[in-house]
């Protein structure tokens, strides 16, 4: 009688809480994640009799949480904007305190315990739309640009803005790529918004097929009023570079359905494939001649800069009625600011050390051989998977992702149905219990139905991913042979 009781005290239960929040799924932190942290702990404990010694956490998209080491300049630059006796010390080279001294004048009371505007550190505004204006070779204007915590957050912004419901009570529409980073599909189902799916082309390196994108949207035109297309390039999960072409077919789409874009550029750093290139979408619709509304998205938490916890990033967003930027501002301004340090972070990836400058020979050092370490891994990675029977994956063109699709045998299908789980899931569900290795499984990021694939950061460091690719290769050729 006192456990009813109990539960009857409660305004908070399954049944009265949003339940936009019961559908949400984050599948980079699901289940397999959880129980890689109870084999952790067990393994550290002594508590376990696992045929390994260590969980390799390939699931997520951290890099100094795989020994991947953070810039010096950047760190340099954040330590005397925290703690500015450090400006007196003379190991610490003259640029980098000149950087901290001009970024803190901006501050209030000159400390990164300030509030700033809401729209972000008006230098650092500045010092983005310089990068982007050198990147594009166009003109940016500073007041375009909002610096957020991450690009999460600009997603959720930018989202939330163009939340509405129609005249005949219809959801907005955003059509998404599958797969997809899961942050869209999960917000997607919060704010109760419309996710109209396109498939990407697996058999043409994950390139956008137009006929695909005409066809999600036909079929979901009824159930929503379509207001935006989202765009992942370099892709996450694909690990894919979209051709110039492509952007612009993708543009012309856009135009003739009338959709915003939302450009994910935050792997714009991140292009390994040779012959392959980062282009904006901004860039190439001004070549173009076409206006449309667009949000592009960066982030300090990818790249070469790996600073995932320090949550910065920004968001230009272009072509707005001045009405609603206005709006949009004051929408930002319910949240006071982002992270000063976050911003502070994405004002040293927009303005690094210049030539000439003390700290250039060892930032360009740091950046070149960080990136050329993950290019050593992405072909790592694919030629791996392309060596395994019942294995294969396209090119990691881009990004931190390998995206493989694997073949399973019908019998390990049917023991995973009967337990009542997706078969990609089962099978990462397995790696995990026998290897140590935590990869995502396909089905949380979507794929075609019938298909199976999981999804592999190229982050561990490189002895520590060859090693992972053993494990890999040995396990999946056991599990093939144990069901077949």
């Amino acid at each position: 009688m006192s456990n009813q009781s109990e539960s009857n005290s409660h305004i908070l239960t399954l049944e009265t809480i949003n339940q936009r929040v019961k559908e949400m799924e984050y599948a980079v932190r699901g289940p397999l994640v959880i129980r890689a942290g109870v084999i952790e702990k067990e393994l550290k404990n002594g508590q376990t009799d696992k045929p390994f010694s260590e969980v390799i956490r390939a699931n997520i998209g951290d890099c100094h949480a795989t020994g991947q080491n953070p810039l010096t300049y950047l760190r340099q630059v954040i330590a005397c904007c925290t703690d500015t006796s450090l400006l007196d010390n003379p190991k610490y080279p003259s640029d980098v305190k000149e950087k901290a001294k001009s970024l803190l004048s901006y501050c209030g009371g000159h400390s990164v315990g300030s509030y700033s505007d809401s729209a972000g550190v008006e230098l650092i505004r500045r010092h983005c739309a310089d990068y982007i204006s050198e990147r594009d070779g166009i003109p940016s204007d500073w007041q375009d640009i909002v610096l957020t915590t991450g690009a999460s957050e600009a997603v959720r912004a930018v989202l939330t803005l163009i939340n509405s419901t129609s005249t005949d009570d219809k959801p907005s529409g955003v059509l998404i790529p599958i797969p997809q980073y899961p942050l869209y599909t999960a917000t997607l189902a919060e704010y109760a918004m419309h996710p109209i799916k396109y498939y990407l082309d697996e058999a043409n390196e994950w390139q956008l097929n137009i006929t695909e994108l005409k066809r999600a949207l036909d079929a979901d035109r009824s159930s929503c009023k379509p207001k935006a297309i989202v765009i992942i390039n370099p892709g996450n999960p694909t690990g894919s570079v979209l051709s110039k072409e492509n952007i612009k077919e993708i543009i012309n789409f856009a135009k003739q359905e009338k959709l915003m874009i939302i450009a994910d550029e935050v792997y714009q750093h991140n292009v390994y494939k040779e012959g392959a290139a980062f282009h904006s979408f901004k860039k190439v619709m001004n070549e173009m001649g076409i206006k449309l509304e667009l949000a592009s998205l960066m982030s300090s938490s990818k790249g070469y800069m790996g600073e995932c916890g320090l949550r910065g990033g920004y968001c230009e967003f272009i072509n707005l009625k001045p009405e609603v930027k206005a709006l949009f501002l004051k929408m930002l301004s319910a949240r006071l600011c982002s992270s000063i340090l976050g911003q502070i972070s994405m004002d040293c990836v927009v303005s690094p050390p210049k030539p000439g400058d003390p700290s250039y020979d060892l930032f360009i050092s740091e950046k070149t051989a960080t990136l050329e370490s993950l290019k050593a891994r992405a072909k790592l990675a694919a030629d791996t998977f392309n060596s395994i029977p019942g294995m294969k994956s396209n090119p990691v063109a881009g990004a931190m992702y390998a995206f493989p699709q694997i073949i399973l045998p019908e019998k390990a299908i049917k023991e995973a149905k009967e337990k009542g789980m997706e078969p990609d899931f089962f099978y990462a569900m397995n790696l995990l219990e026998t290897t140590g290795i935590c990869i995502v499984p396909g089905s949380g990021f979507g794929q075609i139905p019938g298909t199976y694939h999981f999804r592999t950061t190229i982050l561990p460091q490189l002895n520590e991913l060859k090693k992972m690719m053993d494990r890999l290769k040995v396990f999946h050729l056991q599990f093939v042979e144990k069901y077949k």
